[in-house]
């Protein structure tokens, strides 16, 4: 019984962590993003170019909340992927009202293109 209990977990964990991101789908993926944010310029949410190895609320010009100040994140790869699952439960009291992004697929695939963008 333990065997299939391991294997079980196994099959669940192993597409996931061997599946290759893909910046070009991410860029589809991102679509979803442009309502608020933008590559090369400041909009309802700040400029996400460069926003990979960046610390969070450090964009010059855009006001940010308390709480994203204060949270002490650099945005690496697990941060974002935390951050795009629901930014609100990541860090209470953002101003960023997302409600996530469900599927890992679509955050790997996103996070890979916005490592593209500098």
């Amino acid at each position: 019984m333990r065997k299939w209990i391991l294997a079980a977990a196994m099959i669940t964990v192993v597409p996931v962590a061997a599946m290759a991101a893909d910046a070009d789908a991410g860029k589809t993926v991102f679509n979803k993003c442009k309502a608020c944010h933008q590559v090369d310029k400041n909009a309802v949410g700040p400029h996400l170019g460069g926003v990979v190895g960046r610390k969070a609320a450090s964009v010059e010009g855009y006001n940010y909340s308390d709480a994203l100040k204060k949270s002490g994140i650099t945005w690496d790869e697990a941060a974002l992927d935390k951050w795009l699952q629901g930014p609100a439960k990541d860090v209470p009291g953002t101003k960023m009202i997302f409600a996530g992004i469900k599927d890992d697929g679509d955050r790997a695939n996103l996070i890979e293109y916005l490592k593209t963008l500098k």
